[in-house]
Protein backbone atom coordinates (compact mmCIF):
# COMPACT_ATOMS: atom_id res chain seq x y z
CA UNK A 1 0.00 0.00 0.00
CA UNK A 2 1.05 3.41 -0.93
CA UNK A 3 2.30 5.30 2.38
CA UNK A 4 3.73 2.23 4.36
CA UNK A 5 6.72 0.92 5.17
CA UNK A 6 8.32 -1.80 7.48
CA UNK A 7 9.04 -0.58 10.40
CA UNK A 8 12.89 -1.34 10.49
CA UNK A 9 13.06 0.35 6.79
CA UNK A 10 11.20 3.23 8.14
CA UNK A 11 13.43 3.54 10.91
CA UNK A 12 16.83 2.54 8.23
CA UNK A 13 15.66 5.33 6.20
CA UNK A 14 15.98 8.03 8.94
CA UNK A 15 19.55 7.22 9.59
CA UNK A 16 18.19 6.10 13.08
CA UNK A 17 20.33 2.58 12.45
CA UNK A 18 21.17 -0.41 10.03
CA UNK A 19 18.57 -2.63 9.25
CA UNK A 20 20.34 -5.30 11.62
CA UNK A 21 20.96 -3.49 14.29
CA UNK A 22 17.12 -1.91 14.21
CA UNK A 23 16.45 -5.50 14.50
CA UNK A 24 17.90 -6.08 17.53
CA UNK A 25 16.08 -2.99 18.73
CA UNK A 26 12.84 -3.53 18.21
CA UNK A 27 12.80 -6.96 19.29
CA UNK A 28 13.85 -5.38 22.93
CA UNK A 29 10.90 -3.35 22.99
CA UNK A 30 12.70 0.31 22.47
CA UNK A 31 10.42 0.83 19.90
CA UNK A 32 6.99 2.00 20.04
CA UNK A 33 3.87 2.67 17.08
CA UNK A 34 1.08 5.11 18.57
CA UNK A 35 2.72 4.68 22.06
CA UNK A 36 2.30 0.69 21.54
CA UNK A 37 6.26 -1.46 22.11
CA UNK A 38 5.93 -3.14 18.79
CA UNK A 39 8.50 -6.13 18.84
CA UNK A 40 8.05 -7.32 14.53
CA UNK A 41 10.64 -5.86 12.90
CA UNK A 42 8.16 -6.76 9.76
CA UNK A 43 5.13 -4.46 10.93
CA UNK A 44 3.94 -2.46 8.17
CA UNK A 45 3.30 1.77 9.27
CA UNK A 46 2.30 4.53 7.59
CA UNK A 47 4.70 7.45 6.92
CA UNK A 48 1.93 9.77 6.57
CA UNK A 49 -0.20 8.78 10.40
CA UNK A 50 1.80 6.61 12.49
CA UNK A 51 3.86 7.99 15.17
CA UNK A 52 6.45 6.10 15.07
CA UNK A 53 9.54 6.75 18.29
CA UNK A 54 12.89 5.19 19.07
CA UNK A 55 14.11 5.44 23.13
CA UNK A 56 10.84 7.51 23.68
CA UNK A 57 12.16 10.53 20.93
CA UNK A 58 9.67 10.48 18.24
CA UNK A 59 11.02 10.13 14.67
CA UNK A 60 9.29 11.80 11.59
CA UNK A 61 9.61 10.44 8.58
CA UNK A 62 10.95 12.97 5.70
CA UNK A 63 11.47 12.50 2.59
CA UNK A 64 13.82 15.09 1.70
CA UNK A 65 16.29 17.04 3.63
CA UNK A 66 18.13 19.91 3.02
CA UNK A 67 21.02 21.28 5.11
CA UNK A 68 23.32 24.79 4.60
CA UNK A 69 26.83 23.71 6.31
CA UNK A 70 29.47 26.59 6.42
CA UNK A 71 32.16 24.28 5.83
CA UNK A 72 35.71 24.38 7.45
CA UNK A 73 38.71 24.20 5.85
CA UNK A 74 40.24 20.41 6.37
CA UNK A 75 37.22 18.79 5.62
CA UNK A 76 36.37 17.03 2.50
CA UNK A 77 33.23 17.37 0.19
CA UNK A 78 32.58 13.80 -0.09
CA UNK A 79 29.89 11.63 1.79
CA UNK A 80 33.30 9.12 3.00
CA UNK A 81 36.64 8.85 3.14
CA UNK A 82 39.08 6.56 4.76
CA UNK A 83 41.24 8.87 5.78
CA UNK A 84 39.97 12.94 6.54
CA UNK A 85 36.70 13.76 8.22
CA UNK A 86 34.20 14.52 5.43
CA UNK A 87 30.75 17.04 5.37
CA UNK A 88 28.44 14.16 6.40
CA UNK A 89 30.30 13.65 9.75
CA UNK A 90 29.85 17.37 10.21
CA UNK A 91 26.04 16.62 10.43
CA UNK A 92 25.57 15.31 13.56
CA UNK A 93 21.55 14.99 14.04
CA UNK A 94 20.45 14.16 10.66
CA UNK A 95 17.55 11.65 10.35
CA UNK A 96 17.59 11.05 6.44
CA UNK A 97 18.97 8.59 3.97
CA UNK A 98 21.38 9.03 1.31
CA UNK A 99 22.64 12.35 2.13
CA UNK A 100 25.26 14.28 -0.19
CA UNK A 101 26.98 17.24 -0.94
CA UNK A 102 25.58 19.63 -3.78
CA UNK A 103 29.14 20.23 -5.43
CA UNK A 104 32.51 19.90 -4.07
CA UNK A 105 34.44 22.33 -2.27
CA UNK A 106 37.96 21.79 -2.02
CA UNK A 107 39.69 20.58 1.46
CA UNK A 108 40.99 23.99 2.04
CA UNK A 109 38.14 25.91 0.79
CA UNK A 110 35.43 27.62 3.38
CA UNK A 111 31.84 28.08 2.97
CA UNK A 112 28.35 27.61 1.89
CA UNK A 113 27.51 24.10 0.68
CA UNK A 114 24.48 22.29 0.14
CA UNK A 115 23.88 18.79 1.92
CA UNK A 116 20.35 16.90 0.85
CA UNK A 117 19.06 13.99 -0.66
CA UNK A 118 17.33 15.64 -3.66
CA UNK A 119 19.11 14.48 -6.77
CA UNK A 120 17.13 16.60 -8.72
CA UNK A 121 17.22 19.84 -6.90
CA UNK A 122 21.07 19.18 -7.27
CA UNK A 123 21.19 18.54 -10.83
CA UNK A 124 19.44 22.03 -11.40
CA UNK A 125 21.92 23.49 -9.00
CA UNK A 126 25.18 22.17 -10.90
CA UNK A 127 24.10 22.07 -14.52
CA UNK A 128 26.30 24.02 -16.80
CA UNK A 129 22.87 24.54 -18.84
CA UNK A 130 21.28 25.71 -15.86
CA UNK A 131 23.78 28.54 -15.14
CA UNK A 132 23.15 28.81 -11.44
CA UNK A 133 25.99 32.24 -10.21
CA UNK A 134 28.14 30.84 -7.55
CA UNK A 135 29.76 33.60 -5.45
CA UNK A 136 33.41 33.35 -4.03
CA UNK A 137 35.23 35.40 -1.65
CA UNK A 138 39.07 35.37 -1.93
CA UNK A 139 42.26 36.73 -1.00
CA UNK A 140 45.25 36.68 -3.90
CA UNK A 141 48.59 36.56 -3.66
CA UNK A 142 49.26 39.97 -5.90
CA UNK A 143 47.82 42.93 -7.05
CA UNK A 144 44.44 42.10 -9.25
CA UNK A 145 43.90 44.41 -11.82
CA UNK A 146 41.33 45.92 -14.52
CA UNK A 147 42.91 43.68 -17.12
CA UNK A 148 42.19 40.91 -14.73
CA UNK A 149 38.76 41.77 -14.79
CA UNK A 150 38.11 42.21 -18.26
CA UNK A 151 39.78 38.71 -18.93
CA UNK A 152 37.53 37.18 -16.73
CA UNK A 153 34.85 38.86 -18.13
CA UNK A 154 36.00 37.51 -21.87
CA UNK A 155 36.70 33.65 -20.48
CA UNK A 156 40.47 32.50 -19.38
CA UNK A 157 42.28 29.77 -20.91
CA UNK A 158 42.78 26.79 -17.42
CA UNK A 159 43.92 24.09 -20.20
CA UNK A 160 41.13 22.79 -20.73
CA UNK A 161 39.76 22.31 -24.63
CA UNK A 162 37.52 26.07 -23.96
CA UNK A 163 38.13 28.83 -22.27
CA UNK A 164 36.08 29.27 -18.77
CA UNK A 165 32.82 30.89 -19.23
CA UNK A 166 32.37 34.85 -19.03
CA UNK A 167 32.50 35.51 -14.89
CA UNK A 168 32.25 38.55 -12.98
CA UNK A 169 35.05 39.79 -10.99
CA UNK A 170 35.01 42.41 -8.29
CA UNK A 171 37.95 43.62 -6.95
CA UNK A 172 37.50 44.51 -3.34
CA UNK A 173 40.68 45.52 -2.27
CA UNK A 174 44.07 45.98 -5.19
CA UNK A 175 47.31 45.18 -3.44
CA UNK A 176 50.19 42.96 -2.52
CA UNK A 177 47.96 40.94 -0.97
CA UNK A 178 43.83 41.16 -2.75
CA UNK A 179 40.59 40.62 -1.62
CA UNK A 180 37.84 40.14 -4.57
CA UNK A 181 34.51 38.45 -4.94
CA UNK A 182 33.85 36.28 -8.29
CA UNK A 183 30.89 35.10 -9.47
CA UNK A 184 31.09 32.34 -12.19
CA UNK A 185 28.56 29.44 -13.21
CA UNK A 186 30.32 26.54 -13.36
CA UNK A 187 32.75 23.95 -10.97
CA UNK A 188 35.43 23.06 -12.47
CA UNK A 189 38.31 21.13 -10.62
CA UNK A 190 40.22 23.61 -8.83
CA UNK A 191 38.24 26.24 -11.20
CA UNK A 192 38.37 29.57 -9.04
CA UNK A 193 42.33 28.95 -8.29
CA UNK A 194 43.26 27.71 -11.89
CA UNK A 195 41.41 31.02 -13.31
CA UNK A 196 44.16 33.44 -11.24
CA UNK A 197 47.19 31.23 -11.90
CA UNK A 198 46.45 32.04 -15.30
CA UNK A 199 47.24 35.81 -14.94
CA UNK A 200 49.82 34.92 -12.82
CA UNK A 201 48.37 35.28 -9.26
CA UNK A 202 47.82 33.04 -6.56
CA UNK A 203 44.62 32.21 -4.11
CA UNK A 204 45.50 31.92 -0.53
CA UNK A 205 42.15 32.11 0.74
CA UNK A 206 38.70 31.09 -1.00
CA UNK A 207 35.18 30.80 0.54
CA UNK A 208 32.27 30.22 -1.33
CA UNK A 209 29.51 32.62 0.20
CA UNK A 210 25.97 31.96 -2.57
CA UNK A 211 24.82 29.32 -4.70
CA UNK A 212 21.55 30.52 -6.98
CA UNK A 213 19.12 32.05 -4.45
CA UNK A 214 20.82 30.36 -1.06
CA UNK A 215 23.36 32.95 0.42
CA UNK A 216 25.65 31.71 3.49
CA UNK A 217 23.68 32.74 6.73
CA UNK A 218 25.94 34.43 8.28
CA UNK A 219 25.39 33.60 11.37
CA UNK A 220 26.92 29.79 11.24
CA UNK A 221 30.60 29.43 12.12
CA UNK A 222 32.69 27.34 10.67
CA UNK A 223 31.52 23.50 10.92
CA UNK A 224 27.69 24.78 12.20
CA UNK A 225 24.59 24.07 9.77
CA UNK A 226 20.80 24.38 9.95
CA UNK A 227 18.44 23.33 7.75
CA UNK A 228 16.45 24.88 5.35
CA UNK A 229 13.72 27.06 5.99
CA UNK A 230 10.78 25.88 3.04
CA UNK A 231 11.11 29.55 1.58
CA UNK A 232 14.72 29.22 0.91
CA UNK A 233 14.10 25.57 -0.75
CA UNK A 234 10.78 27.04 -2.23
CA UNK A 235 12.44 30.05 -3.86
CA UNK A 236 15.82 27.63 -4.60
CA UNK A 237 13.68 25.32 -6.44
CA UNK A 238 12.73 28.57 -8.83
CA UNK A 239 9.21 28.49 -7.46
CA UNK A 240 7.13 31.05 -6.76
CA UNK A 241 6.49 32.17 -2.78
Amino acid sequence: MAGQLRLDKYLADMGIGTRSELKVWIRKGRIKINGEICIKPETKVSINSDVISCDEIRVNYVNYLYYMLNKPAGVVSATRDNVSETVLDLIEDKQGKDLFPVGRLDKDTEGLLLITNDGDLAHQLLSPKKHVDKVYFAKVNGKVTEEDRLIFANGVDIGEDALTLPAKLTILKSDDISEIELTIQEGKFHQVKRMFEAVGKEVIYLKRMSMGSLLLDQSLELGEYRELTMEEITILKGKKI
